[in-house]
């Protein structure tokens, strides 16, 4: 065990993590969510038409590899003369896949409410739009976090497939690191318990933010 390289490379790899991991998963997650929002409220519109487009797009997503994905972006999309940096491809990618998979969370979480939310809406005068926004994604909101958090630090992890396209972060710097030193696997292990601390930080927010939100719930 070389504890001087663990040592020398330990703070680079994290400072990869802080600087691309961190940074790739929030912006993706962030345009993922939107992206899932429209994705999950063409779904409970009603319009077939709608949401025969975001079942498709729902179905292609689930269906198909990230890395597939990542790759058509990257590397075939040039193909066509549409060229992309490798942090616009990445989070283009990522966010394309949060989106499919947080949509079906966020539908479920909305098909969760009770009906009768939707009928006092209507009673005091509300429009289905103003229903939808002042109580039934509100709800929908406090049932959707566990699961959207699982997406979130899942995120996290799958960020390290963006080091295929050449995209700075945790892992990047551990390849870089390791090709160097030739010490593969002691490099690869130390990448592995960097993700696995930030995960387990995350997870630790996550378990606070839910048992805050869990007050405004009645049991």
């Amino acid at each position: 065990m070389d504890w001087e390289l663990l040592a020398s490379s330990l703070w680079p790899i994290v400072q990869g993590g802080l600087t691309g991991t961190i940074p790739l998963s929030l912006a993706s997650f962030a345009i993922g969510l939107v992206l899932a929002l429209l994705l999950a409220l063409m779904r409970v519109s009603g319009n077939r038409i709608l949401a025969g487009i975001a079942r498709a797009y729902i179905s292609v997503i689930r269906g198909t590899p990230l890395l597939v994905q990542l790759f058509v972006i990257f590397y075939g999309l040039p193909s066509i003369g549409i060229v992309l940096d490798p942090w616009p491809s990445a989070i283009i990618a990522f966010s394309m896949n949060v989106g499919g998979y947080a949509a079906e969370i966020i539908r479920a979480a909305v098909l969760s409410v009770p009906k009768g939310q939707w009928e006092a809406g209507h009673t005091i005068g509300m429009s289905g739009t103003l229903t939808m926004r002042r109580i039934i994604l509100p709800q929908a909101a406090r049932v959707s976090v566990p699961p959207l958090s699982n997406t979130f630090i899942s995120l996290v992890k799958d960020t390290s497939l963006a080091s295929l396209i050449l995209v700075t972060e945790a892992f990047r710097v551990a390849q870089e690191i390791a090709a160097f030193s030739q010490e593969f696997l002691l490099l690869y292990m130390e990448a592995a318990a960097v993700y696995w601390v930030f995960c387990l930080v995350l997870s630790a927010g996550q378990t606070r933010l839910e048992k805050r939100l869990d007050r405004y719930v009645a049991h």
